[in-house]
Order: structure tokens, then sequence, then C-alpha cells
């Protein structure tokens, strides 16, 4: 061999990477220390970039096509490696091929709970997991913030990689948008189009990645918020307590037995509570109106709804000012005919109005009044 082949083995005329694998997003060309000559032919396919490295600094990018390495098709590294009048010599440069095809179906999720606040529970530990698809955009931001110098750098680095960026995004999306913990489930897909739009500036100025879909499968609470989701659940199926009530009542008493008549006692109590508070409205208006009210009373004394009225009457507190009746959530719980336990859910929810002294709660009755009603 002459030395004219052997120098010409010891430069690079073609440039050009067959990517074989599905999982490769980008790929240093080896130069087998060798120097690419002025003039070689650089070969870029669909799917392809090329990104100059020279000197440590990142120089020309090139798109698919077939091109001819000049001065003319290389002025950032004309400019790096200081040829003033053009290059003639070989150089040495490291050549990244960057895949940038649509990867598609990455799984991405929080490895531990995450807390945001939400309107209905303050705040809340949720967990999250899906997937997602990406491009790489920006080939040079890529490089230098996730590959690096990997000479075959793949998905599963990736995966490993920006697992934990993508959760920490995806925790930032869900702060701003701003969804509360029980509209989550029911709007995914709005969800994950709308948290899309908020990920993909960050991913694509930090790492130069382009969030094409990201998918959110599943998110859960612990376990008491989602008891308390139940009961929420329940309290809304219920719908109107009164009308609730009063349909208990009536079909224990067609079914008849000792069961029926346990199963009316809340409503009774129920029913002698509105008849309590008619008797206490009627006892603060005017004294011109006050005997119609006695007559009325007195006209049926011994009937079973002013019994149970008096019955109540001697189980509630003491009106502690003109027209306000106090109750104790015990208190409360036999009036609705449900535990004391729901009573102080509700009151914790804020959904049943109450003022809490020291450790122990009281109920006013117009509070009361409202919460059956909806209000």
């Amino acid at each position: 061999m002459n030395l004219f082949n052997i120098i010409k083995n010891q430069l690079i005329e073609v440039i050009e990477w067959t990517d074989d694998s599905r999982d490769t997003l980008s790929y240093r060309w080896p130069d087998d220390d060798k120097e690419i000559k002025n003039g070689a032919q650089l070969i870029v396919r669909e799917s392809q970039q090329v990104q100059f490295v020279a000197a440590g600094q990142y120089a020309d990018l090139f798109g698919p096509g077939k091109h001819t390495l000049t001065t003319e098709n290389v002025p950032v590294l004309s400019t790096i490696l200081g040829w003033k009048y053009g290059f003639q010599s070989p150089f040495k440069c490291d050549v990244y091929y960057i895949n940038t095809r649509l990867f598609t179906g990455n799984k991405w999720g929080t490895s531990n709970p995450v807390l945001m606040r939400d309107k209905d529970f303050g705040v809340v530990r949720i967990r999250a997991f899906g997937s997602y698809d990406f491009r790489i955009v920006e080939p040079a931001k890529f490089l230098k913030e996730v590959a690096g110098t990997d000479q075959n750098f793949r998905i599963d680095e990736f995966a490993d990689t920006m697992r934990s960026r993508i959760v920490s995004v995806f925790t930032e999306a869900l702060a701003k948008a701003q969804v509360p913990v029980l509209d989550v489930a029911t709007r995914y897909s709005d969800l994950g189009d709308a948290l899309v739009q908020i990920i993909n500036p960050v991913m694509v100025e930090k790492y130069g990645i382009e969030v094409a879909t990201f998918v959110l499968e599943n998110v859960s609470v612990p376990p008491e918020v989602e008891e308390a989701i139940d009961k929420r659940s329940s309290m809304s199926a219920i719908g109107n307590l009164n009308d609730y009530v009063k349909y208990q009542m009536g079909h224990a008493m067609a079914n008849g037995g000792e069961g029926a008549v346990a199963a009316t006692i809340p409503a009774t109590m129920a029913m002698g509570f509105g008849m309590a508070q008619e008797m206490m409205k009627q006892m603060q208006q005017p004294a011109p109106q006050a005997p119609a009210f006695g007559a009325q009373v007195s006209k049926d004394a011994f009937s079973p709804a002013a019994a149970q009225a008096a019955q109540v009457l001697s189980t509630s507190p003491s009106p502690v000012a003109a027209g306000l009746l106090v109750y104790t959530p015990e208190q409360a719980a036999q009036v609705l005919g449900v535990e004391t336990a729901d009573v102080l859910a509700e009151l914790e929810a804020g959904n049943l109005k109450g003022r809490k002294i020291g450790t122990n709660w009281r109920i006013a009755q117009t509070a009361l009044d409202e919460f059956l009603r909806g209000a």
C-alpha cells in the first residue's frame, strides 16, 4: 500500500448512519480517530438530524438530505476552528445523529405521594401515573441537558433520567390548572390536553423535547379522602333529607313489626323537632297573637303531635338567646336520625355551620335549618 492510500484511509469521505433499532435517541458517529476531509459527504435520512460539536461547542445542524461539507455549509464550524479563508485541510469533529421521530407510550408515575392544595379537602396527597409521547426538537439542548456525550443514548436511559423531571413538571402544571380532586377522575382526557399545554413550554425550554401527547391514566388519593368522597356521594344520592326521612318512615310502617317501630324513631324525632320549632316561633310572636297559639295548643293538648313536641323540647337545650336554639352534635344527630360521627364530618367539611368552642361544637337551630334545606 503506497503513501497516498494510507493517507486516504485515514480520512472520512462519507458520514451516514442507518438506525436499525427503535429505541435510540442519539448516536455519536464513530470516527475511529480519523479526520473529515474537505468535500466529504454527509447523508441524513428522514427523521434524523445531525449536530456537529467542535472543541466542546455546538456547531452546525443539518436536516434530512445529502450534504457536501465545504466552507459554505459549515459557517459556525468555520468560526469555531478559525478558518478565515475557508478550510482545505481535514479536520476532527464529533458528529451526533439525533432521532427526531415520535416516541410513543412512555410511562411516567409518582413514586411518592404529591402534595396539592384542593378547595374541597384542603391539602391532599395524590398519586398519579400515565403515559406520554415526545420528540426531540432542539438537538443541541437535548444533547447538553439530557444525553450528554453518551455514544448510544437509548430510551431506557431516557426514562430513568426523565421520570422524576416529568413528575416535577406535572406537579407544577396540576397546581396551575387548579382542578379539584373530585373532578380529576371524570376529566382525565380534558386534564391531559390542558396539562400538555402547560408542560410543553417547560420541556422545550429546559430539555429540547416536545411532548405531543400527555395521558393521565389514574389519580388516587389516600383511603381517608376516598371515604370522605364516598360519604359526600351518599349525601348527594339521598338528596332532600326531609323527604328521605318520610320515605324511610313510611316504608318501615308498611313492613310492620318491631323493626318498623325502631325505624320510625328518627323520623318521629325529626317531626317533633319541626313542631317544637313551630311552637318556639309562635311563642316569640307579639302578645295579641299569643292567646291564639295558646288556644291552639290547649285545644289538643293530649294529641300525639303535642306529646312528641313536648318530648323533644324536654331533651333539647334551652335557648341561649331570644329565638336561638343551640345543639350539641349528639343532639343534632338524634334530631337528624344519623350517627354523631356523620354530624361531626359535615361540621369539619363546612357543609353544616357550627361554632367550635374549645374542643366542643355547638350548632344553632338556624344552621340546622339551612342544612336541611340544602342551602
